[in-house]
């Protein structure tokens, strides 16, 4: 019996930030792939090895954690002012769907320096020496981000002395600046219930205090004091706890209904990569998961975060926008945890150590709005060549 061919596909694996995914010229992709739909979602989900009822994610690219079950597509813009489209697909792990709902925070550090190599920005925009300055359309959330890339003898700069915790070597910096972050919505207020902070009900858990705000993903913060929690958690203090992680579910999904994102419960099982859940607690002393001590003095607050239903081992980038915006604003459990007032930055401590964030918020009609969240992250190309992908269904 005659068996097709696998067929080849250019492929970049990146590291952007804490996390890493396969990138994709739009252009490169099959026909069938180039458009939104089943066809493109059936060539990802086997470039990256989903679904997978074992969890590994062994054949394929994937490395069976939220982090690294990711996806990219990069095309020149047809936007004023723009000059690549970026369209970010976190793939499921054990079921067959891509989340389309959010971006990457964290992968958009790689944005820039694939569009730069790939020739997808202008040559002139680029100099031999110093820093290029990458004019991003994030699709999925419809939002501007403007990513600062070192450049040395016409090239981009991956290698450098900047330190990233959860990233373990080195890499060059790179500047991200998230533009008007903060989810529009029906009502244009990036906190969708019209409050800082409201009493979440979820049945058969209990109610919570949480600030449910719409600025670099839609995410729920919680008090860490209030589930149980410290704040200085690990990664294998919730994640081997399979109650923690059915109660977090429950509670991700009542808020999403709370802000408007899903109309029925069910929904949220197919909406995995939003909203996220978040608790944060005053600073502590604890021990990062690579063994560095963090002290209380160091950071402003606690933040643990999870991503595709386990805790994140460091911090998701756009959760860090997040963070950032709701520190700016007082009175959010953000910034009553890192000790209120006004700020425009804000050193937080995650699982594998810290990280400085910053955004500029204002009051205007009453209505809160950030006009840009900055973070700092690095990037480096892993591997290219091309994926080679099993053809049926695409």
């Amino acid at each position: 019996m005659a068996h097709a061919p696998q067929i080849k596909i250019p492929a970049t694996y990146m590291r952007g930030g804490t996390s890493k995914g396969v990138f994709f010229k739009l252009d490169d992709l099959p026909e069938s792939a180039r458009v939104p739909g089943p066809a493109r979602d059936a060539l990802l989900l086997r470039v990256i090895g989903s679904p997978d009822p074992y969890g590994k994610q062994i054949d394929g690219m994937g490395a069976a954690t939220s982090s690294t079950s990711k996806t990219v597509i990069i095309g020149k813009s047809s936007r004023p002012e723009h000059d690549v489209d970026y369209l970010f697909g976190q793939v499921s792990i054990d079921q067959a769907f891509v989340d389309w709902s959010g971006n990457c925070g964290n992968l958009s550090a790689a944005v820039g320096p694939f569009a730069i190599t790939n020739g997808l920005v202008d040559p002139a925009r680029v100099p031999h020496d110093g820093i290029a300055v990458v004019r991003i359309w994030q699709a999925n959330i419809q939002k501007t981000i403007i990513a600062h890339v070192p450049i040395t003898d016409g090239a981009v700069q991956e290698t450098g002395d900047f330190e990233l915790d959860g990233v373990t070597f080195p890499a060059a910096e790179l500047q991200l600046e998230f533009m008007n972050p903060a989810e529009e919505g029906d009502g244009g207020s990036m906190f969708p219930t019209g409050n800082l902070v409201d009493d979440l009900e979820v049945p058969g858990v209990g109610t919570f205090k949480a600030t449910m705000i719409n600025s670099g993903i839609p995410t729920i913060f919680l008090d860490a004091e209030a589930l149980g929690y410290s704040g200085t958690e690990l990664q294998d203090d919730i994640n081997g706890d399979a109650a923690a992680l059915a109660r977090f579910e429950t509670i991700r999904a009542h808020g999403a209904l709370r802000m408007g994102l899903i109309k029925t419960l069910e929904e949220a099982a197919a909406r995995q990569h939003t909203p996220k859940v978040a608790f944060v607690a005053r600073p502590k002393a604890y021990t990062a998961s690579s063994g560095k001590p963090i002290g209380a003095g160091d950071i402003d607050v606690l933040v643990r975060a999870l991503s595709m239903g386990k805790l994140h081992h460091a911090m998701m980038g756009t959760a860090s926008v997040a963070i950032a915006t709701a520190a700016a604003v007082p009175g959010t459990l953000v910034n009553l945890a890192a000790g209120g007032g006004q700020r425009d930055q804000v050193n937080f401590g995650h699982p594998s150590g810290t990280l400085r964030v910053g955004a500029q918020a204002q009051l205007i009609d009453g209505e809160w709005t950030v006009t840009k969240a900055i973070m700092s992250r690095s990037a480096r190309v892993l591997m290219e060549g091309r994926v080679h992908v099993p053809q049926s269904g695409f």
